[in-house]
């Protein structure tokens, strides 16, 4: 949730100093980078949308809750807004090409794109930090593909983006004032736009796993195998299935237990050892026991 508050707070600001540098200066990049941040504020919108409605309650429709509202809206980011933003970029550069003309005051557009840069930075660092509280010293590429947490996947792609995105502005500006050729200043905005559609398509391959149906992630569903294995409940687990909610997990085990006489002792470890597990691992939510004597 703090990543996503440090962006949106970065990108509103942002937004509006390029947009007010944009129409100063007739910049295409500039306008450009003013549409990409501008998507990017309505991004965390709808990424805080997402974690409200995935927090509700169960209902007899929604037996096993709301949790994977956050892949949607998730989705919904990569799928329209970034698309949108690189498309728009793209129009204007190929406009701009066609009719080209002088970046004005371009020390005003260099300013402006400089202090988003910090801005940026200061987002990227936010969300960098919450994602280290939960992994550690996990690489960064590593992350974004194991991650089951969509938000954090997409405020990542969206930072990494905005931080390219600014340096690619800053130097097409930096090329047509060297060159005195405003073709620069057009490339630059098609090449911003270029940049947000892989990234749309990046984020949004990751989070379409998610929507159709992931595992946990992969090191916790190895450490819940061995912690099952290890129980004195169970003497032989035949099969265990993790399936990932947004923020919490529903698990399903068939295995073999220690009990044979008693069905009431069954039960008994049966409860035992689902109540455990809930304890052990604070993201399982929903836990269906099949005792069995064969795989």
């Amino acid at each position: 949730m703090s990543a996503i508050i440090y962006a949106l707070s970065a990108n509103a600001g942002i937004a509006v100093s390029k947009a007010a540098a944009a129409a100063y200066t007739g910049s295409s990049a500039m306008l450009a980078e003013s549409v990409h941040s501008a998507a990017d504020c309505a991004n965390q919108l709808l990424l805080l949308l997402g974690i409200r409605q995935s927090k509700q309650e169960p209902t007899p429709d929604h037996p096993l809750g709301f949790g994977k509202a956050t892949y949607f809206w998730s989705f919904m980011v990569a799928l329209m807004l970034f698309s949108m933003g690189g498309a728009f970029s793209i129009y204007e550069g190929v406009h701009k090409l066609s009719s080209p003309e002088p970046v004005e005051n371009p020390w005003v557009a260099i300013i402006v794109l400089g202090v988003g840069v910090v801005l940026e930075a200061w987002s990227l660092r936010g969300c960098i930090h919450e994602i280290r509280e939960k992994a550690g010293d996990m690489p960064l590429w590593r992350y974004f593909r194991d991650s089951r947490e969509s938000e954090l996947i997409v405020v990542m792609g969206e930072d990494i983006a905005a931080l390219a995105g600014l340096a690619m502005a800053l130097g097409a500006i930096v090329l047509s004032m060297a060159t005195g050729n405003p073709a620069w200043d057009a490339w630059g905005s098609i090449a911003v736009g270029v940049l947000l559609i892989i990234v749309a398509c990046g984020v949004g391959f990751e989070v379409r796993a998610l929507l159709i149906g992931q595992s946990a992630e992969p090191a916790e569903r190895t450490a819940m195998e061995t912690w099952l294995k290890a129980r004195p409940e169970v003497a032989e687990l035949y099969n265990m299935i993790s399936f990932q909610m947004g923020t919490y997990l529903f698990v399903a085990v068939k295995a073999r237990l220690a009990e044979r006489e008693s069905a009431k002792g069954l039960i008994d470890q049966v409860n035992t050892v689902q109540d455990a597990l809930k304890v052990e691992f604070p993201a399982v939510r929903w836990v269906f026991f099949e005792p069995d004597d064969k795989s």
